[in-house]
């Protein structure tokens, strides 16, 4: 059994931190390592933490005082970012240490049941006789997937063990330990086809259950389970993610489960410390753009300039990362206060605008000052020619909408860059 989590972290946050020798090694940070881990305190669980959406949602999540505890097996990210973050809320809390959320990391994959549960069993509460077990975690929000649509035809099984075999363990587990509050981590990729119509897309375009719903003239329709024409299976792996949490919610009325159909996250944080670095080879625009500006690769693939689109390249709803983390926020404390019988919910998480590939790269040349040079390729087994978000419910519900521009996505990934010296 493992024991008490251990701080190995000092509050000097330029000092270098080795990484676990192996994905089951568990290691500690506590920002407040001079406080503990007292029976009061209440944490929020990141899975896949130190990523790229993972860390700016838990960098959005300390600014808003949660503490954290996050779990990565580092495949996609580096143990550096957890430095930077620790850095950053410094820098949010002015150094004052008491005033700091705490963050404890622990390295292992989220798949492995064993290391989950004694990490699970820390942060257990005692209980009296007969009452369900308590936790001090009281949220989860799950980013421990893969997530390249290219992979995912190259490697089906993978995709399918890790996003949907590992999704139900996991959720196994945090039902025997009585964690039921639920954020998701979706796509818009589970539009499929249907996102190729040239209109935004709804959430009622893709349902687990009949859904009454208005259209933009009043009339009263209903949309049918299903979806259609999914391209590939990453995609399905995230509609078959979103349908089992469904199910789990229809079956038991305690979960609360909010389901974030993220369109396409750019930028990073304002502070220039956070930013995406992929390990691998990138299968995104924004990605494969910086790429070119930093000179690791001396030009952008276009992959098809003969979409039904204005300038036939694929146009797709781009939201500041930044929004898109604190709409993680209203979700989950939506969820903490939600007294509603509706226990699932997806939400489509974009602005509501379309840019084409060349609109992004005429955007990141401006802000730059350097040129993008393309070359276009045939279309990518996968792609659909537009994807872009209605985002009525996530207003309506949640309060949420997106701030940021596209330009002040480039402007911040020219931030992240030039802080790094990469030009």
């Amino acid at each position: 059994m493992a024991s008490s989590p251990r701080s190995i972290f000092s509050n000097d946050s330029s000092e270098n931190i080795e990484s676990p020798a192996t994905p089951e090694t568990q290691a500690f940070f506590d920002l407040n390592q001079h406080n503990g881990n007292q029976p009061e305190d209440r944490y929020v669980l990141v899975t896949g933490g130190l990523g790229f959406i993972g860390s700016h949602t838990s960098i959005e999540l300390l600014k808003s005082g949660y503490n954290i505890v996050i779990i990565d097996n580092l495949s996609n990210s580096y143990q550096s970012v957890l430095d930077r973050l620790i850095q950053i809320s410094h820098l949010v809390y002015g150094g004052r240490l008491d005033d700091c959320p705490k963050v404890h990391f622990h390295h292992f994959d989220y798949q492995n049941s064993l290391a989950l549960r004694e990490v699970l069993d820390v942060y257990s509460l005692p209980t009296k006789h007969g009452q369900a077990l308590r936790s001090q975690i009281t949220g989860v929000i799950h980013f421990a997937a893969f997530k390249s649509v290219s992979d995912s035809i190259k490697y089906p099984l993978e995709y399918y063990r890790n996003n949907i075999n590992g999704l139900v363990d996991f959720l196994s587990v945090l039902h025997d330990y009585n964690i039921k509050k639920f954020v998701f981590s979706s796509s818009a990729t589970v539009y499929g086809t249907i996102a190729d119509r040239g209109i935004p897309v709804r959430e009622e375009d893709c349902v687990h259950e009949p859904e009454i719903y208005h259209d933009q003239t009043g009339t009263a329709s209903v949309a049918s389970q299903g979806c259609t024409g999914l391209t590939n299976p990453y995609g399905r792996t995230k509609f078959f993610g979103e349908a089992i949490l469904s199910d789990l919610a229809n079956s038991d009325e305690t979960w609360r489960i909010a389901a974030l159909r993220y369109f396409n996250p750019v930028g990073c944080d304002k502070s220039g410390l956070l930013g995406e670095e992929p390990k691998g080879i990138p299968s995104n625009l924004v990605p494969a753009v910086t790429r070119v500006l930093i000179g690791d690769i001396p030009s952008l693939s276009v992959f098809g300039d003969d979409w039904q689109t204005p300038d036939g390249t694929a146009i797709r709803d781009f939201i500041h990362v930044t929004d898109l983390a604190q709409a993680h926020i209203k979700s989950l404390a939506f969820l903490q206060s939600m007294t509603t019988t509706r226990n699932f919910r997806t939400y489509n998480i974009g602005t509501g605008q379309g840019h084409s590939v060349k609109q992004v790269v005429r955007a990141m040349e401006e802000v730059s000052q350097k040129l993008i040079p393309i070359i276009t390729s045939g279309r990518r087994p996968g792609d659909v020619g537009i994807c872009v978000a209605r985002t009525d419910r996530v207003s309506k519900e949640l309060g949420w909408t997106a701030k940021m521009t596209l330009k002040e996505a480039c402007t911040d990934i020219c931030t992240f860059l030039r802080a790094r010296d990469y030009f």
